[in-house]
């Protein structure tokens, strides 16, 4: 499975979204409706999901799906 299709699952598994509004250049924040408290899970679902440490500064900086699956696919590539 794509890592773009990963996330898309954990978004609608955990958070209850719609498949169809989990697009590529969809906010967290302002598109999904995403709080912090939720942010917060979803950066520790994604850290076991793929096996990865995304420290804060970095998540703070993931605004959009599209951002976090070339982020994810990185720190994958790069280990």
């Amino acid at each position: 499975m794509q890592i773009q299709e990963q996330i898309t699952q954990i978004l609608v598994d955990k958070l209850g979204l719609a498949e169809t509004e989990v697009t590529p250049d969809a906010n967290f924040i302002k598109d999904l409706g995403i709080d912090s408290l939720d942010y917060a899970e979803l950066v520790m679902e994604f850290e076991q999901t793929f096996d990865i440490r995304i420290p804060d500064e970095d998540a703070e900086q993931l605004q959009t799906i599209k951002q976090a699956v070339s982020y994810i696919d990185k720190k994958m590539h790069n280990n």
